[in-house]
């Protein structure tokens, strides 16, 4: 089947992000400034094609300008931000094309990624995915779509982590990243499409951690599957935009 690929939309956003306490030096660590912009877009509050100034970032972290460039390159390397000569860097874009395949990806990674996690996961480890859902429910039915979906974010990464293997872990929260751009980009347009889309999401994870709870590999396995195909058929390739958000007032912690 041949899909037309048209230019994404952009998402407007909005809320402050949490401040990360400073280093001895009073500066923020890399992994601080990191963690703050992965977080910002996993939370949806940097929008795809946000334009990426470093002076402003810069400021908003409370650094200098050299310590910006390596965290874009770094960003840049896992996928959510793109560096284009001449005209610096912004959060991706991600295409259609892209969309499909992270989720491919992410349907040959997560089934493998489950049954590693039942032969490993401790009672304590599902007693946390247990408390994700419950977490990620009671986001959703507080309006907060942007918090129900990092939360279900977490719920793919903690099994991730559990399963114990490092490799396909790491590639896993690079495109759980890449994910959250997608959502986006391409989630249904209205509002109770939105909400209908994000409670069939805790269903499904609902039913996977019946499976695990049982030891079931196989059948959690296929429950992954699935819950990843439904996911992906929920993508809208439509193109809205909106307007850019304050990096100062999102990323600089005041």
């Amino acid at each position: 089947m041949t899909t037309t690929l048209p230019k994404p939309r952009r998402v407007r956003a909005a809320v402050t992000e949490p401040r990360v306490q400073p280093d001895a030096t009073g500066q923020l660590s890399d992994n601080d400034m990191h963690n703050r912009m992965v977080s910002a877009i996993l939370d949806h509050r940097l929008p795809p094609g946000t334009k990426l100034v470093e002076d402003k970032l810069a400021a908003a972290f409370g650094v200098s300008r050299t310590r910006v460039r390596p965290l874009l390159v770094r960003l840049a390397n896992e996928q959510v931000v793109t560096l284009t000569p001449n005209r610096g860097a912004s959060i991706a874009q991600p295409t259609p094309q892209e969309a499909l395949e992270v989720f491919e990806a992410r349907r040959l990674l997560e089934p493998r990624l489950v049954e590693l996690f039942i032969a490993n996961a401790t009672d304590a480890d599902i007693a946390a995915l247990r408390t994700c859902i419950d977490d990620e429910e009671a986001a959703r039915a507080s309006g907060d779509m942007r918090r129900a979906i990092r939360l279900s974010g977490d719920f793919h990464l903690h099994i991730a982590q559990a399963a114990g293997h490092q490799t396909l872990g790491r590639i896993l929260r690079e495109l759980v990243s890449r994910t959250s751009l997608i959502l986006m980009t391409y989630s249904p347009s209205h509002a109770r499409e939105r909400e209908e889309a994000t409670a069939c999401g805790c269903r499904e994870h609902r039913a996977l951690i019946d499976a695990i709870r049982l030891r079931d590999a196989k059948e959690a396995a296929r429950r992954m599957l699935d819950h990843l195909v439904r996911i992906e058929s929920q993508l809208e390739f439509t193109s809205p935009a909106a307007d850019a958000p304050d990096l100062a007032r999102l990323l600089g912690g005041a």
